[in-house]
């Protein structure tokens, strides 16, 4: 009888520190229907479905059927500025190259590029949002300004300044080229990190005023074992969804610098240098610079798509359709 007493204060216990934890340890009915709720609200949003569906298509195409279509580098000049046959689906260029070869291994480029900044901006937007949200005061209003003087800059300017100083020396780990793939990860993470901060500093505003942190803390749990244990996981919602929202950001911004020549450089093909390449020749040649512009569309209007879908699920107050 005693265990038993024990057994149920220790999962009381437990389910006043941490909703997260009561919902994987304790399993009530409700806390274990929670994910399936999000699930169904996130599988009946229609525009989300569509989203994922493109999203997956669009990955298949750029890092599985592009091992089977020809070296986008390969020239052939007697094909040179051939329309859309079924040899090449896409049609050719002026050096005959497939340019469906061309966009496949483009969206590589670009698809890497948006999910590496939407990792490395989240987890520094993460850690500056979520020490402001949860230390407040003078140290909240320092990080806060940051932020805000930080997404005030000008991106497009500061990136183009940037990639034009070319390599830059990392001593141990040799050469970085700032137009390069990597390069470009880096500086979009940099400064795209802005919005995360915000949403997390906001939400850990909230999460810190909650029961379960001062039970926490009263229970000498640390400062940072709080934030990690208690407080993130319980705005994990809100960080999945600007995370996806940044993904569909740094593909643009990637796009119109490689547009405008600061970006990825040819020979390395990319959605915006692609563009760039064709701008001049779309009154006779429009293929060239339609496929480009089309998988840019679908691919960030999806991305958004999936965005709204995330938004709406993991919002409680939204009911299940059945």
């Amino acid at each position: 009888m005693s265990m038993r007493i024990g057994d149920e204060s220790a999962r009381t216990r437990a389910e006043w520190l941490d909703p997260v934890l009561a919902s994987n340890e304790t399993a009530t009915p409700e806390s274990r229907t929670e994910w399936k709720r999000a699930r169904s609200r996130f599988a009946h949003h229609v525009p989300a479905m569509v989203g994922v569906g493109v999203l997956v298509v669009m990955t298949i195409l750029c890092f599985v059927v592009v091992r089977f279509v020809p070296s986008p580098t390969d020239l052939h000049l007697r094909n040179a500025f051939e329309p859309p046959s079924s040899a090449h689906w896409f049609g050719t260029d002026e050096l005959g190259r497939d340019s469906f070869s061309r966009v496949l291994h483009g969206g590589q480029v670009s698809l890497r590029i948006g999910l590496g900044v939407a990792l490395l901006s989240t987890a520094i937007g993460v850690v500056i949002g979520a020490l402001a949200g949860f230390y407040g005061g003078w140290f909240d209003g320092l990080l806060m300004r940051f932020t805000d003087l930080w997404i005030a800059l000008p991106a497009l300017p500061i990136l183009a300044i940037a990639v034009s100083i070319g390599s830059v020396d990392l001593c141990p780990f040799g050469d970085l080229d700032l137009g390069g793939p990597l390069g470009m990860t880096l500086l979009l993470s940099l400064l795209l990190w802005g919005s995360v901060a915000r949403v997390v500093r906001g939400a850990t505003l909230s999460l810190r005023e909650r029961d379960y942190v001062d039970a926490a803390r009263a229970m000498g749990a640390s400062n940072p074992r709080i934030i990690v244990r208690h407080v993130l996981p319980n705005c994990l919602g809100p960080i999945v969804v600007t995370a996806t929202l940044v993904v569909a950001e740094a593909i643009l911004v990637e796009t119109t610098l490689s547009f405008l020549g600061f970006g990825i450089q040819p020979p390395t093909p990319s959605w915006g240098n692609l563009l760039s390449d064709s701008i001049g020749t779309v009154e006779d040649y429009w293929w060239l610079t339609v496929f480009p512009g089309l998988v840019i569309f679908l691919t960030v209007l999806a991305v958004n798509f999936v965005g709204d879908g995330l938004r709406e699920a993991l919002d409680p107050r939204r009911p299940v359709r059945l």
